[in-house]
């Protein structure tokens, strides 16, 4: 899910955050500091999920040049048309949950655009999903936050109507397709009527966001626009990740997360093979929570979500942001994406013996060890540490960890 507040309208202010080399720090107004301008060809495109309020005048003016992707709530039109304006070729996506209708008051509150595809208040109550009593279910811990029956025919054809002529009127390049679960235990521990059990209901939901995805992007594509949806656990599910990526791209919100092991779970499973296989057209989209993680080293998450997304690919497909909020309500940069990498000299690369990623560019190196055990791998000559340090022939990339190195 985007934001901790699920998208109810939040009345904050919006503070730029700049995220310094060493992954901690940040600093709190436009302009960026000297050393951290965006280059021409960044190595990671810049992704901006602008959805926990309104960006302000200031926020929409520094975000020229610095993001690729910027997702928009449907009634910042008005944002959209500006960020537009001064920059043709950004990717602009309306936020759109796949899986839940809004009973909150605030809903309301901007003319019938909504967070979702359809609106609670007017559809039809066979698409509330129940439980085994017959009640509606509620996500905790989001009140008036309702599950629908994602698996109904009619809400699928409901939802894909809607939000395709939204999306065509009023000029959005796509839409940003939130809560496309793996199960629900995420939000509640009903089982939906007609299952036999929790797993049974988890089967019934993905197999109807299966459907449900597959609609809505057949739709959007007919009129030349993108589906990004936000998976949940893909890893998991051999042949999703590329399933629901195939109408533009797809978004991985818990990228280069630790596991319980101590190894980042991105690199488990089935999808980082899917995703290095994904067309160069697609959108992927990726964002690494570098607050609060129980890191081993200070910025490792910095370091391994900005070193992944470089090995994924060049600033057309591959776009990352650092997250330091739970409700998206900071408009994020990173300084690793100033360091100038350039293009990419080759794919990425595993080495067998270590498990550790490398992949060189014109401008720099990027290793990382998605794995739970320290690693020394050969690095290429000619090139420093971030802030200057000379290397030898071998570096020492700790576990979950990465390293980037630059020419100087």
């Amino acid at each position: 899910m985007i934001g901790g507040v699920c998208h109810r309208r939040v009345l904050v202010t919006l503070v730029l955050v700049v995220t310094v080399l060493a992954g901690c720090a940040a600093a709190a107004a436009p302009p960026a500091p000297s050393g951290t301008e965006p280059t021409s060809a960044p190595a990671v495109c810049g992704l901006w999920l602008a959805t926990g309020g309104t960006p302000t005048d200031e926020q929409v003016r520094y975000a020229a040049g610095r993001y690729g992707v910027v997702v928009l709530n449907a009634w910042d039109t008005d944002v959209a048309r500006r960020l537009r304006a001064q920059d043709p070729g950004i990717v602009l996506l309306v936020y759109k949950d796949l899986s839940s209708t809004r009973g909150y008051a605030e809903v309301g509150l901007h003319g019938g655009l909504l967070p979702t595809g359809v609106d609670g208040a007017t559809a039809d109550p066979a698409w509330f999903a129940t439980d085994t009593a017959g009640r509606r279910i509620e996500w905790a811990p989001y009140p008036q936050h309702w599950q629908m029956a994602v698996w109904d025919e009619a809400y699928q054809r409901a939802w894909t109507e809607r939000i395709v002529a939204e999306t065509v009127r009023d000029g959005w390049d796509g839409v940003f397709a939130d809560n496309d679960m793996s199960s629900l235990r995420f939000y509640s521990d009903a089982v939906v009527a007609g299952t036999p059990d929790r797993n049974g209901t988890d089967t019934l939901l993905r197999d109807g966001l299966d459907a449900l995805v597959t609609r809505a992007g057949t739709a959007l594509g007919e009129r030349g626009k993108v589906l990004v949806p936000n998976l949940s656990e893909a890893r998991l599910f051999p042949g999703r990740w590329t399933r629901h990526a195939r109408f533009g791209g797809a978004m991985e919100e818990n990228f280069a997360q630790y596991g319980e092991d101590g190894a980042l779970t991105t690199w488990q499973g089935h999808q980082w093979a899917e995703m290095l296989a994904a067309p160069p057209q697609d959108l992927t989209l990726l964002v690494t929570a570098t607050a609060g993680r129980p890191e081993a080293r200070p910025g490792a998450a910095e370091r391994a979500g900005f070193a992944g997304a470089a090995l994924l690919g060049g600033p057309s497909r591959s776009c990352w942001t650092p997250s330091t909020t739970r409700d998206y309500s900071l408009p994020e940069w990173s300084g690793y994406r100033s360091l100038g990498l350039g293009a990419a000299t080759g794919p990425a690369v595993r080495d067998g013996r270590t498990g550790v990623w490398t992949r060189g560019f014109a401008g720099g190196w990027v290793a990382l060890n998605p794995t739970p055990d320290d690693a020394e791998v050969a690095a290429p000559g000619g090139l420093r540490t971030v802030d200057g340090g000379r290397i030898g022939d071998t570096v020492s990339i700790g576990s979950a960890d990465a390293t980037i190195l630059v020419r100087r």
